[in-house]
């Protein structure tokens, strides 16, 4: 049984490191960039958009598409970034072991 105390205290600890890194993480910030850094967009470390910039030379009316365009692969690039970011957060919570495939954060 003390094999079995010790695994919930373990996971009691986990859960807490866990929170602690939640809590830290809605306070990153990280930005993706496309066309050169015409375009950035900025996300939480939740994922949530914080902010969108735009060089008002991409205001021209014949250039919606490619501004449409544009967002959308800085808001990819912000999303990859942020991923590799809370994959490298995870790592160092768990001590360097990888999670099951299709095991997440819990947000």
């Amino acid at each position: 049984m003390t094999n079995l105390g010790q695994m919930l205290k373990q996971a009691q600890a986990m859960q807490a490191k866990m929170a602690e890194m939640q809590a830290g993480l809605a306070r990153i910030e990280i930005t993706g960039s496309a066309g050169g850094g015409m375009v950035r967009v900025t996300l939480n470390g939740k994922g949530e958009m914080r902010g969108v910039k735009i060089d008002p030379g991409l205001m021209a009316p014949g250039e919606v598409g490619v501004l449409e365009d544009l967002i959308v692969a800085a808001g990819n690039d912000a999303r990859a970034k942020l991923d590799a970011r809370l994959a490298e957060e995870m790592s160092k919570l768990t001590g360097g072991i990888e999670l099951p495939p299709g095991m997440k954060l819990p947000f």
